[in-house]
């Protein structure tokens, strides 16, 4: 695959530059008044986006660098589909394909096992004698950082125990973590709230037509990860 645009994997998220996506796209708009419509757009700073110095385009007249701004692949596809012009869909093909790969089973292990070794590793030099399965749930529950369900399964399968996506969803349901049926369906329970094991992400996007829509996205919190792996490995 060709690389359209240069971007970053860092903090365990993929983020580019707002500056080098407007250039891609051919926008005859000032970045700076682009850029402002674009955020109207039911994103937030600091979530979807955070301003940054950028140390490349340097005002002509001197002094401080421009200003750029980090923007996640997700804000990314979305202004690619606002556009509605040639670039925007080759671009977003492209964000598609990166977030594809970035989500495979591959990639998300791989993340995840470097992460817990070096968590591991840590936790090795203050105390020797901890066991593997220690770690590894030392390693999770110091995280900040919660996970997708499908994700979860990943990782339980990691550790031994054969498990799919779909087969987790339905046992969650099955032993009250999730709740069965309705316009609440795969939400977490209270009881499930109440432990401390999920979090329950919410989104608004304005809509190009002025209307808006509401995303809820349950995620596995660091105590839930290590709550549910140890459950399947007992």
């Amino acid at each position: 695959m060709n690389e359209l645009l240069k971007v970053n994997y860092a903090n365990d998220r993929i983020t580019l530059s707002a500056r080098e996506l407007h250039e891609f796209l051919e926008i005859e708009t000032p970045f700076k008044k682009w850029f402002g419509r674009m955020a109207e757009y039911g994103f937030s700073q600091e979530i979807d986006y955070r301003e940054v110095m950028d140390k490349i385009v340097q005002n002509p007249k001197g002094g401080r660098p421009s200003t750029d701004y980090e923007i996640t692949l997700d804000m990314a596809k979305e202004i690619a589909m606002i556009q509605r012009s040639d670039k925007g869909k080759e671009v977003r093909q492209y964000f598609l394909e990166l977030e594809r790969r970035w989500n495979s089973p591959e990639a998300v292990m791989n993340r995840a096992l470097e992460y817990s070794r070096k968590q591991v590793k840590a936790l090795m030099e203050e105390n020797k004698e901890l066991k593997p399965k220690a770690l590894f749930a030392d390693a999770v529950s110091a995280s900040d950082e919660s996970i997708l369900i499908g994700q979860l399964a990943k990782l339980i399968r990691q550790n031994g125990y054969e498990i799919g996506q779909n087969r987790l969803f339905e046992w969650m349901r099955e032993n009250g973590y999730l709740i069965k049926s309705g316009s609440r369906r795969n939400q977490p329970t209270q009881r499930a709230m109440d432990m401390g094991l999920f979090e329950v992400k919410e989104r608004t996007i304005s809509n190009p037509d002025g209307s808006t829509r509401i995303t809820l996205t349950t995620k596995v919190t660091g105590k839930g990860q290590v709550y549910f792996v140890n459950k399947f490995l007992s």
